[in-house]
C-alpha cells in the first residue's frame, strides 16, 4: 500500500515525525513557502502536521490535502475557515495538556501574589543574611474572589484546583454553564469588577483580541491581579504596562505575550510582575502526549477514515 505523503512546514516536536515516518512519507520544508517543491510532490501531499502557521496560501498549493494535524490546543495559526471551505479536516490536541496548564496557572498565581521568585533571588544573592528578612508580600490569596475568563476544559481544571484554596470563584464565557456552582457574569467587564484576581484562559479569536483593555484593568482595581495563561493577544500590553506602573492594578503573572518571544523591556523592568516564557504545557510527558495525538489524528484519518479530535469548525460527521 502506498504511504500517504505528509507535509511538515517548519519545526515540530520530533516525536511527531518519529511516529509518522514509520507509516507515512514525510516532506519537510523550512516554512510555509513551497517554492522548493515541484508540482508533482505538492500534488501527492494528502496531510499536514504543523506547530504554528498553515495559511490558506499553503492549502492552495496542495490540491489533494485531506487533513491537518495541529500541535496544540489552540490552532489560530491554521486558517480553519479555508480548510472548512476546502473540505479539509483540522485536528488539535485538547485535554492532554489540561492538567499541566492548570497547574502552571496556579503556580503563576501564587508566584505573583506572594513574590516567591523575588524571594528566592533575595536568598541566592545572600541578602537574607546581609540585610535581614525578605519584605512581607503586600498581597495574599486568602479570602480572594477569583474570576476565570474562559471556563472551557482548562478553565474548569483551574477552577477545581482553586476550590481547596477557599476562594470565591466567578467566571465569564459566551454562555453560562449549568454544570458548575460558580458565579457567572455576562461580560468580561462585569467579571473584572466583581473579582480581585482575573485568570485568562481563552483562545486567540477576533472576539478576544485586546479584550483585557484599560477599562477591564481599571475595573479590576488597585489590589487586582491579572494572570494570563491563554494567548498574549488577549491583553492590551501597553495598557497593562501603564496599569502596572501607575497602580491601576497591583500585579500580573504572564506566561504568554503579544509578540513572542519578544517581551517588552517595560514589562521586564517592572517589580510587580511574574514572567514565564510560554511554558504552561512545557513538560516532557505533556509535550510527548501532544505529539502522540497529532500523529494519532493523522494516522487515524488515513487508516480508520476518521480524525480523533477535529476542531469545531471542521467537524467529522461520519
Amino acid at each position: 500500500m502506498t504511504k500517504p505523503v505528509i507535509l511538515i512546514p517548519g519545526r515540530i516536536h520530533p516525536r511527531v515525525t518519529g511516529r509518522l515516518c514509520e507509516r507515512c512519507e514525510l516532506v519537510e520544508i523550512a516554512s510555509v513557502d513551497t517554492s522548493e517543491l515541484d508540482a508533482e510532490t505538492l500534488s501527492r501531499v494528502r496531510g499536514g502536521a504543523v506547530s504554528g502557521r498553515f495559511p490558506a496560501s499553503l492549502m492552495a498549493a496542495l490540491p489533494n490535502l485531506e487533513v491537518i494535524g495541529s500541535f496544540g490546543v489552540g490552532y489560530d495559526g491554521v486558517d480553519v475557515a479555508e480548510a472548512a471551505r476546502r473540505g479539509v479536516f483540522v485536528t488539535h490536541t485538547p485535554d492532554v495538556l489540561n492538567d499541566e496548564v492548570a497547574d502552571t496557572a496556579l503556580a503563576l498565581l501564587l508566584n505573583t501574589v506572594r513574590r516567591f521568585h523575588f524571594a528566592e533571588t533575595y536568598l541566592r544573592e545572600g541578602r537574607w543574611e546581609s540585610e535581614g528578612a525578605f519584605p512581607l508580600s503586600p498581597l495574599s490569596l486568602k479570602g480572594q474572589r477569583v474570576g476565570i475568563h474562559g471556563l472551557g476544559r482548562i478553565g474548569l481544571e483551574i477552577a477545581s484546583r482553586l476550590v481547596p484554596f477557599k476562594v470565591e470563584i466567578h467566571y465569564h464565557t459566551r454562555t453560562p454553564r449549568a454544570d458548575v456552582p460558580y458565579t457567572y457574569h455576562e461580560s468580561l467587564l462585569a467579571l473584572a469588577t466583581a473579582v480581585d484576581t482575573l485568570i485568562s484562559i481563552v483562545p486567540s479569536t477576533p472576539q478576544t483580541a485586546g479584550a483585557i483593555d484599560a477599562g477591564v484593568l481599571k475595573a479590576l482595581g488597585p489590589k487586582g491581579v491579572l494572570i494570563n495563561v491563554g494567548r498574549g493577544s488577549t491583553v492590551d500590553e501597553p495598557a497593562l504596562i501603564a496599569a502596572l506602573k501607575d497602580g491601576t492594578i497591583a500585579a500580573a503573572g504572564l506566561d504568554v505575550f503579544a509578540d513572542e518571544p519578544r517581551v517588552p523591556k517595560a514589562l521586564l523592568d517592572l517589580p510587580n510582575v511574574s514572567l514565564l516564557p510560554h511554558v504552561a504545557s512545557a513538560s516532557v510527558p505533556t509535550r510527548d502526549a501532544m505529539a502522540d495525538l497529532v500523529a494519532d489524528n493523522i494516522l487515524s484519518w488515513f487508516e480508520e477514515g476518521r480524525p480523533l479530535t477535529p476542531v469545531p469548525e471542521t467537524p467529522f460527521k461520519g
